[in-house]
C-alpha cells in the first residue's frame, strides 16, 4: 500500500545561506526565524550541513549553530545533516554532540557524511592529521558510535559528556556507499537528492535490501532531501527560483557568490550548457504553487516510498522562504 504525504513527517535542511548584502550573523538570525516558525507548524527536524570555504554558506561550525537553534526553540529536533566525519576526530564529535544532548535532551540528531564538504586544499587544512582518509569512514563511524554508547568495562578513552547519551546517528550520502554502510550497521539513511539526484533510487533499493536490524533500528528508515520553492502562484515561485538557479550556476561554473535577488528571466544569464547542468542537478526540485508542488511531491513519494522528506529552500527573501514552508506544511503528518 502506497504512502500518502500525510503519512510521513517533513523536516528542514539549512545551510545558513548568506544572501547578497548580508554577513554570517544575519544568516544565523534568519535561520532562527525559520526554525521558530517551522517548529510552530509541526516540522520534525531542523538540520545544518557542514561546508567550508564557501562565501555563500555559513554553516561551517555545525555543532555551534545546532546549539543556537536548539536554545531558541523548544521541541523541534535539531541536528547535523551532516557532520563530515573525515574532517574530525570521532572523540571530538562525540563530546560536542554529547554536550548538545545533555543541554537539549531528546532533541539532537547526528548525521554523518564522508565527503569533506569543501575543496581539496581546504580539506587538507581541515584534516586532523596528514593521514586522514575517507576510507577510514566505516571505522570512524563505529568508533563514534561506541563513544556515545553506555560505558563498557575496561574502556580507557571516554567521551564526557557523550557516554551513554546514544545520540541518534544517521548516515548521509549521495551515492550507494553510505546506503550500504547504513544497511550493514542498521542505521537510518538520508540521501542528498537536492544536489545529487542520479543514484537516489539505486541507493534506496540497496539500503532496503541489505538492511540488518540493530539495537537502534529494527526496520529500515530512509529520508531524502529535496528542494522546494513554493509561492502563491506558479509564476511567483518561478520568479523566486531564479535566485536558486544562479546559486546552482555558481556551482557549475565554480564562481560561487552570495544568494542573489530574484530576476524576471534567466534568458541571457546562463548558457545552454549551464542551464542543462543546473536542471540535471534539480531533478528533484519542486517549484510552483501549493497545488502544483503537492501533486509532484505525491508522485515523488509514490516513486521512492521514503519514510520522511527533508526540504531545502534557497529563497532570497526570508519572509518568502518562511511562506514557502507554510504552504507545504499541511501536506504532511503531524502538522498543525
Amino acid at each position: 500500500m502506497k504512502k500518502k504525504l500525510s503519512d510521513i513527517p517533513v523536516s528542514v535542511l539549512d545551510l545558513a545561506t548568506i544572501v547578497q548584502g548580508d554577513i554570517p550573523a544575519d544568516s544565523f538570525r534568519k535561520s532562527l526565524q525559520v526554525a521558530k516558525r517551522v517548529e510552530q507548524l509541526g516540522y520534525n527536524r531542523y538540520w545544518f550541513a557542514e561546508h567550508h570555504n564557501m562565501e555563500n554558506i555559513a554553516s561551517s561550525a555545525t555543532s555551534v549553530l545546532i546549539g543556537y537553534i536548539a536554545a531558541g526553540t523548544s521541541s523541534i529536533r535539531v541536528g547535523a545533516g551532516g557532520v563530515m566525519l573525515p574532517n574530525h576526530a570521532p572523540l571530538i564529535i562525540a563530546e560536542q554532540f554529547g554536550t548538545l544532548e545533555s543541554l537539549y535532551p531528546g532533541r539532537i540528531d547526528l548525521g554523518l557524511g564522508r565527503a569533506p564538504g569543501t575543496d581539496q586544499l581546504t580539506s587538507f587544512a581541515l584534516r586532523r592529521n596528514l593521514n586522514g582518509n575517507i576510507d577510514d569512514f566505516p571505522q570512524d563511524v563505529i568508533e563514534l558510535k561506541n563513544y556515545l554508547a553506555p560505558r563498557s568495562v575496561g574502556t580507557k578513552v571516554r567521551a564526557i559528556p557523550g557516554e551513554g547519551t546514544q545520540v541518534p546517528i544517521w548516515l548521509l550520502g549521495s551515492s550507494t556507499y553510505s546506503a550500504q554502510l547504513a544497511a550493514v550497521l542498521g542505521l537510518p539513511f538520508a540521501f542528498a537528492a537536492h544536489f545529487a539526484p542520479a543514484l537516489l533510487q539505486e541507493a534506496l533499493k540497496l539500503y532496503r535490501q541489505r538492511f540488518t536490524p540493530s539495537g537502534e533500528l529494527q526496520q529500515p528508515y530512509s529520508m531524502t532531501c529535496i528542494n522546494i520553492i513554493a509561492a502563491d502562484t506558479d509564476e511567483e515561485a518561478q520568479y523566486l527560483a531564479s535566485s536558486f538557479y544562479r546559486l546552482a550556476m555558481g556551482i557549475v561554473t565554480n564562481k560561487r557568490m552570495p544568494l542573489q535577488p530574484p530576476i524576471k528571466s534567466m534568458d541571457g544569464v546562463w548558457s545552454e550548457y549551464e542551464e542543462a547542468a543546473v536542471k540535471q542537478m534539480m531533478q528533484y526540485t519542486f517549484i510552483g504553487s501549493a497545488e502544483t508542488v503537492h501533486k509532484r511531491l505525491q508522485t515523488f513519494l509514490d516513486d521512492t516510498g521514503v519514510d520522511e522528506i527533508m526540504v531545502a529552500s534557497y529563497i532570497y527573501d526570508n519572509a518568502a522562504k518562511i511562506h514557502s514552508y507554510e504552504l507545504i506544511a499541511p501536506f504532511f503528518k503531524g502538522i498543525n
